[in-house]
């Protein structure tokens, strides 16, 4: 009984020839390929690129989306693809369309959940990999919509798809289709183990403030203050000029902590938008009485907190060697590392072993539970490393 993953890539400027060329690279010598997990540039043709993926793979189930980065053993990349093929004797897979995240987020994520436990004729799901699109709707009501319906009793992980630091558009993909503003899944079943490690490393600064109106992912008002007001403080910038530009641009090294109960550390918020009135748009909710202070991120602690994210994800394999992993890593902490960003990907991969197959994306939000396994209470985060691993 074994499981093997092979991954391929690309950085073909043609996305026929970089499909393809990656798909051949991940197949390599695996016999039986059960699922394909795909993770792209948007700066590509995306119907062309899973086309040409499609001609070599052929009916091989297949799940994906669009990035702000690739992640390989080699490291980080730009403007690429990349591919991971799994084989198992031990997974049992199905794979899932949700459809879109708009109107309702939340019957977005019910419906996957709802398909793949359709899917699986009854049998227990092990966990459930997700991909969502965040652009459009709440991310942590997209994963609420799951969480009804598995009633917190599966492991729930996955990624927010991206589009290479736009905020535009981004694109989710599922067998021969590149679909828009959507969420799609697999559904692992079997005997394969399957631990997940999450660590983001950001150090709160300054005092703790209290959320005192909110509206879903709209933070209104700190302290009374228009919710701006924690930015114009720290950085010296009027409102007018945060809105200048994407906030998340400007402060996405400067996240906003929330305390959670029953976590070591705060649940990170990226900051998005400033609206005429101060409020700052969120990539997910902050509720109203909510403690929550600045953050800063500095190398040395988000390097620390990749290595705990791996080893973490690496405990109780029940003496199996990783078959896998797969990484889904905030584009801030990207963006923190500048052109150090490998040092990261290095340190991941030094703690899983040098052999073992890596692949990811860098992230508009990470799905997982705040200790891994040991608590199935599945988060929407951000500028967290999200760290999945899977037995031979």
């Amino acid at each position: 009984m074994t499981t093997k993953a092979s991954v391929g890539s690309s950085s073909e400027v043609d996305p026929k020839k970089a499909g393809s060329n990656a798909c051949r690279e991940a197949l390599g010598n695996l016999k039986n390929p059960k699922l394909l997990i795909v993770f792209a540039s948007s700066k590509y043709n995306q119907q062309e690129l899973i086309s040409s993926i499609r001609e070599v793979s052929g009916d091989v189930p297949l799940i994906g989306c669009s990035t702000a980065g690739e992640i390989t053993n080699n490291g980080p990349f730009k403007e690429s693809v990349a591919i991971m093929a799994i084989e198992s004797d031990e997974m049992r897979i199905v794979t899932a369309d949700g459809g879109k995240i708009s109107p309702s987020p939340r019957e977005a994520g019910s419906r996957l959940a709802k398909e793949i436990i359709k899917k699986t004729g009854g049998e227990s799901v092990n966990a459930i990999l997700m991909l969502i699109d965040v652009l459009t709707g709440n991310g942590a009501d997209t994963v609420r919509g799951v969480r009804d319906i598995t009633k917190d009793n599966n492991l729930i992980i996955g990624g927010a798809a991206g589009d290479d630091f736009d905020f535009k558009k981004t694109t989710q993909y599922y067998n021969d289709k590149a679909l828009s503003s959507s969420i799609v899944g697999v559904g692992i079943s079997g005997d394969n183990i399957i631990n997940v490690g999450v660590r983001h490393g950001w150090v709160p600064i300054g005092t703790v403030m209290k959320v005192t109106k909110s509206d879903g992912a709209v933070l209104q008002e700190i302290d009374g203050k228009p919710a701006v007001y924690i930015y114009e403080d720290y950085f010296g910038k009027k409102a007018e000029e945060l809105r200048e530009e994407p906030l998340a641009k400007m402060a996405i090294t400067y996240p906003l902590g929330m305390t959670i109960e029953g976590s070591d550390e705060l649940l990170v918020r990226d900051p998005i938008t400033v609206d005429e009135n101060g409020a700052i748009t969120c990539a997910a909710e902050v509720p109203v009485g909510s403690e929550i202070r600045l953050m800063i991120g500095n190398k040395e602690e988000a390097i620390k907190a990749a290595e705990e994210a791996a080893t973490i994800a690496l405990e109780n394999l029940n003496g199996k060697e990783p078959a896998g992993a797969i990484i889904f890593n905030c584009i801030a902490r990207n963006k923190l590392f500048g052109r150090f960003a490998k040092d990261e990907i290095n340190a991941i991969r030094q703690v899983l072993g040098e052999k073992t197959p890596i692949i990811g994306f860098y992230t508009y939000g990470e799905i997982a539970p705040f200790n891994g396994k040991s608590n199935l209470i599945c988060r929407f985060h951000n500028e967290t490393a999200v760290i999945m691993v899977f037995g031979k």
